[in-house]
């Protein structure tokens, strides 16, 4: 039995819980973060997996034994439900507000994201009381793994139908794992612009298209991550922790871009870009860096993740 079934919530539990899903769906907006961090460091990371995977041939076989009671209890489907209902309200509402912010104030957004990436890193290290061994080993494949993921080029392809259906399943698996965002996935395979432009005009059959991608990827993935931490929960703590403090290469606030392409509203938009000091970042671009502000919103969101992680009982991967 996972530890996170004995629980029993009312509603305020269930509100809470509808807020974590808008704040898993307003990071996965943007492409640098994800909302499994979100879901890490509000402590429901573990649960959202476990009942990921129960979502499979099991279910199917308690549908036709017991009923839908018992499978919905079976699979958590209140905790998914409410989760779910919160990342889409906020994928149609605030993720708007939050790409207007990327677009307007792209330094004090990304210092914001920054606080809230490396406090949740370091909240994971703590967790981990011996490093030695494949402890260690992982966090440094984890931080070099997605390093190196946020340094590739994005490509630009054609959004074909088996485009949009492997993107879903490459990018949903992003967007569970802490560090590694699903937005920019979508970026790096070309299809960041045709996806968010679908939501905006509710292309129903490109999101479709998309939505079974993303079930596919996600009731795979699952699986494998419910295995990992079931069989090497400390390798498995350490391996996010890393893919955590390596996605910070993305979330850096200054940045110079070096290439631009053109996306197919014909605006130009930065394709290649590099981290710089606040100071080369005044020079280079003639823009102001707002260190000061920048420095207070890596702060603030640093001390966000620590009171969350304590409200949710100082284990940031736990229900």
């Amino acid at each position: 039995m996972d530890n996170w079934e004995n629980q029993r919530r009312d509603w305020r539990d269930y509100l809470i819980l509808s807020g974590k899903g808008v704040m898993m769906g307003a990071a996965d907006a943007v492409p640098g973060v994800s909302g499994g961090t979100i879901a890490f460091m509000t402590g429901i990371y573990e649960e959202l997996i476990g009942s990921l995977k129960r979502c499979g041939p099991e279910a199917v076989q308690v549908l036709f034994k017991e009923g839908i009671g018992p499978t919905w209890r079976y699979v958590n489907g209140p905790f998914l439900l409410t989760l779910l209902l919160g990342i889409l309200f906020s994928v149609t509402t605030f993720a708007r507000g939050v790409l207007f912010l990327l677009a307007n104030y792209p330094e004090m957004l990304w210092s914001f994201f920054f606080g809230l990436i490396l406090a949740s890193s370091w909240l994971v290290a703590r967790q981990i009381e011996d490093w030695r061994g494949n402890a260690f080993t992982a966090f440094l494949t984890g931080t070099v793994l997605a390093y190196m993921v946020t340094s590739i080029a994005p490509a630009a392809v054609e959004p074909t139908s088996l485009m949009v259906f492997f993107s879903g399943m490459i990018a949903i698996c992003a967007m569970i794992l802490p560090g590694i965002s699903g937005s920019f996935i979508l970026l790096l395979l070309g299809m960041y612009a045709p996806i968010l432009g679908a939501v905006k005009s509710m292309d129903i059959p490109v999101l479709a298209l998309f939505a079974v991608g993303c079930v596919i990827g996600l009731l795979s993935f699952s699986r494998v991550l419910n295995w990992m931490f079931a069989s090497y929960r400390v390798t498995t703590l350490a391996l996010l922790g890393g893919f955590m403090l390596g996605s910070l290469n993305k979330v850096w606030p200054w940045k110079y871009t070096t290439a631009y392409t053109i996306n197919r509203h014909g605006e130009e938009v930065p394709l290649v870009q590099e981290n710089i000091l606040p100071g080369s970042y005044e020079i280079m671009t003639g823009q102001n860096a707002y260190l000061s502000i920048s420095l207070a919103l890596m702060v603030l969101g640093a001390i966000l993740v620590i009171v969350l992680a304590r409200s949710a009982g100082t284990k940031p991967s736990q229900g």
